[in-house]
C-alpha cells in the first residue's frame, strides 16, 4: 500500500496533467530567511518612540528632612512663616513670566539670582524660591547652578556632582542626559557641569543664546531660576545677566553696603526688570524693618523675627539701609 504521501502527489500529478493549475507546494510553504527572526512588537515600537529632548528616567530623590531642618523649603511647610515670606516674593516673579499683570516681559520666565558680594544668601534663596514655585498648581520649576566658578547648588541639595550646563554648551551632552528630575515633581536641577577654562566666553556665546531661547520656549508654565556667581566678583554674572528676563539682587540686611548694591545695580541697568531682595530683614512688633544680628548661621533661616522682602527697581533709586 502506498504512502499518504505518494498517494497525494500522484493526485496532484493527475491534476495537473488534466490541464487544471494547482499552488506549488514549495511555494505555499511559509519561507522564513537566515538571520532574520522576527521582531517582537514591543521592540519594534520603542525603536519608533523618540523621547522629549529635555526629558530623564532617573528620578534624584532630595532628602526632605534634611533640607527642612537646614531651614529650606519643602513641601510639608506649607504654613510656616518662611513659606508665606516666598509667596510674596514670587508673586511679582510669576507675573512678570507669565504677563498676568500686564504684558508679558520677553524672556520672563528666565529669573537670574545675584548679589553684589558673596555670603548674602543668593544660593539659599535660589533654592527656596525654587522649592516655592514648585508648589504652585500651574507652574514646574528649573533650578540652574549657573555659578561655574564656585557651583553650590548640587551640595545643598544633597546631590553628587554631575555634568551639566557647560557640558551642554561645549556640545558634549544633550538635555535629556544631564537634566536631573527630583521627587518633588515638578522641580528639575541642571548642575553647572564640568570646570571649562573658558566658561566666561561659553557663557557668552551663541551657544548659551540659543539654549535660553529653547529654554524659555519650549514650555510655558516652566519657570526657570539660575542661581548665579555675585556681580561684583567675576564679570560672568554680568554677561548671563544681559541674557535674563529678570534679575533679583540678594542684600543681606546689615551687611551689604550701600556702594555695593549700586555698583552692583550700575553693571546691570541694561536689564529690563531689576529688583532687589532684603535678605534677614527684622521686623520690630511696630511693623518697622530694621536689621537682623546674630539670627543663627544661615541665611533667612526664619529665626525669630527675620524676614525676607521684594522690591521691582524699575522705578526709582534704592536705599538699602530702609526696608525694601
Amino acid at each position: 500500500m502506498s504512502s499518504l504521501i505518494e498517494q497525494a502527489a500522484e493526485r496532484l500529478a493527475q491534476i495537473r496533467a488534466a490541464g487544471i493549475s494547482a499552488p506549488d507546494m514549495d511555494a505555499a510553504r511559509p519561507q522564513v530567511l537566515k538571520n532574520e527572526a522576527p521582531q517582537p512588537t514591543a521592540l519594534r515600537a520603542e525603536r519608533s518612540v523618540r523621547l522629549p529632548s529635555d526629558s530623564s528616567s532617573k528620578v534624584f530623590d532630595l532628602d526632605l528632612a534634611a533640607l527642612a531642618a537646614e531651614g529650606y523649603l519643602v513641601p510639608s511647610a506649607s504654613g510656616s512663616p518662611l513659606t508665606d515670606q516666598y509667596r510674596v516674593i514670587k508673586r511679582p516673579l510669576i507675573a512678570n513670566a507669565t504677563g498676568s499683570r500686564g504684558a508679558r516681559a520677553n524672556h520672563g520666565n528666565l529669573i537670574m539670582m545675584t548679589s553684589a558680594m558673596p555670603g548674602e544668601g543668593k544660593s539659599f534663596t535660589s533654592i527656596n524660591l525654587a522649592m516655592s514655585i514648585a508648589a504652585e498648581l500651574d507652574h514646574s520649576v528649573l533650578l540652574v547652578d549657573a555659578d561655574v566658578a564656585r557651583p553650590s547648588i548640587l551640595k545643598k541639595l544633597g546631590l553628587a556632582e554631575a555634568p551639566g550646563l557647560l557640558d551642554l554648551l561645549e556640545g558634549k551632552a544633550e538635555m535629556g542626559e544631564v537634566l536631573m528630575r527630583t521627587n518633588i515633581d515638578t522641580l528639575s536641577v541642571l548642575a553647572s557641569g564640568r570646570p571649562h577654562p573658558k566658561s566666561n566666553e561659553l557663557l557668552a556665546s551663541d551657544a548659551m543664546r540659543q539654549l535660553l531661547d529653547d529654554m524659555a520656549s519650549r514650555y510655558d508654565d516652566r519657570i526657570i531660576i539660575f542661581d548665579s556667581p555675585p556681580l561684583l566678583l567675576t564679570t560672568q554674572a554680568r554677561v548671563l545677566a544681559t541674557q535674563m528676563g529678570q534679575v533679583v539682587i540678594v542684600v543681606q540686611a546689615g551687611k551689604t553696603l550701600r556702594a555695593d548694591v549700586q555698583h552692583a545695580l550700575s553693571t546691570i541697568e541694561s536689564c529690563p526688570i531689576r529688583m532687589m531682595l532684603l535678605n534677614m530683614a527684622r521686623s520690630d512688633n511696630n511693623g518697622a524693618y530694621g536689621y537682623g544680628y546674630g539670627y543663627g548661621y544661615g541665611y533667612g533661616l526664619g529665626y525669630g523675627n527675620e524676614e525676607h522682602h521684594v522690591r521691582d527697581l524699575r522705578k526709582g533709586a534704592i536705599d538699602a539701609s530702609t526696608s525694601a
